[in-house]
């Protein structure tokens, strides 16, 4: 009698085994995928979700290749512009009659510390992406019509225009909005070390995301885990080495005490940004985007595991800030 079949995995784990064999790969190229999506948003916002949709398509649609990329860079950089210009044709279509054309530079607010980046923001969405993957990651001809599916005479073209539109654009005062009351409630109950507080400020629809690594609906899966972490996490980081949860070479020296949040103004919205304390003073390691509805939390984005990220708001700000690295690490 043959022994019976052993029940197959649930479905859960083997994803994120699939997802964590994916990761041993591309993770290296994050860094790089990141400063390519900055270069086409001109938002470290709006780069970092690019870079999160890229790793999902590419995940999913290296599951239907027959077989993996042999440039897993250029084949990154591609799944990115074809996400791009599928969003910009996507808001070019929902976009009122008579509102500008996509091709049309919009001003970036922090011109004098990004000038480059705002100064590529004037090309159409075509020249952009030939520009920077010629001019900043240095592909060749080739890669480039093969990352933005055209031929080497149309990158030829692009490149031609877009290197002569490359001028200097005027800068512009961003208008000041007022704090929201639930971001001031966040920081007083997080800065109390309030759980109960903090879990009564999100709706019962409420999501929480810990960015890149999990997702939580509702308060009580929210308390369990991402807003616990957000708030005790630093006594596990500080013994990281032994108990896990972020890879040992990511310590640098933080202590066990609670991190403290406060509310600072970023390209004209609030934002939280999380100083946890060190031996050799305070830095920043993580940043939450919280979205209102009235006076509770409807939606909650923290971002942890995005170091491309955090070093560039940081910068930005002026901040001195910390990597945690890419993920979750168990030992």
């Amino acid at each position: 009698m043959n022994p019976p079949a052993e029940p197959p995995a649930p479905l859960a784990a083997v994803l994120r085994s699939s997802w964590c064999g994916f990761l041993d790969t591309y993770e290296p190229l994050r860094s790089d995928l990141y400063r390519y999506c900055r270069h086409l948003t001109r938002s470290p916002w709006d780069a970092e979700d690019l870079a999160q949709d890229t790793l999902a398509r590419a995940f999913v649609t290296l599951g239907q290749m027959g077989e993996a990329p042999p440039n897993p860079r250029a084949w990154l950089f591609r799944v990115a512009s074809n996400l791009w210009l599928d969003q910009l044709r996507r808001r070019r279509r929902e976009a009122p009659l008579g509102e500008h054309d996509v091709g049309t530079p919009v001003e970036d607010p922090l011109v004098p510390r990004d000038a480059a980046v705002t100064l590529i923001g004037r090309l159409s969405p075509q020249e952009r992406a030939a520009v920077v993957l010629k001019d900043v990651f240095d592909l060749s001809l080739e890669e480039i019509a093969e990352a933005l599916s055209t031929t080497m005479g149309a990158i030829k073209a692009a490149l031609h225009r877009g290197r002569g539109r490359l001028i200097q654009p005027m800068t512009a005062d961003p208008p000041r909005a007022p704090t929201p009351a639930v971001l001031d409630a966040f920081c007083k109950a997080f800065n109390a070390g309030d759980l109960d507080r903090l879990t009564a400020l999100l709706l019962d629809t409420a999501a929480v995301e810990v960015v890149g690594a999990t997702t939580q609906y509702g308060p009580e899966a929210a308390r369990r885990t991402a807003l616990h972490g957000m708030l005790f996490g630093s006594q596990r980081m500080a013994t990281a080495d032994t108990s896990g949860g972020i890879e040992a070479r990511f310590i640098q020296g933080v202590l066990p005490s609670a991190p403290r949040v406060e509310v600072v103004l970023h390209r004209d919205a609030w934002i939280v940004v999380h100083w946890y304390r060190h031996r050799d003073g305070e830095a920043v390691r993580a940043i939450t985007r919280i979205e209102p509805d009235g006076e509770r939390v409807a939606h909650l984005e923290n971002y942890f595991f995005n170091p491309d990220f955090i070093a560039d708001v940081c910068g930005e700000l002026g901040l001195p800030w910390r990597s945690n690295g890419y993920r979750w690490s168990p030992t």
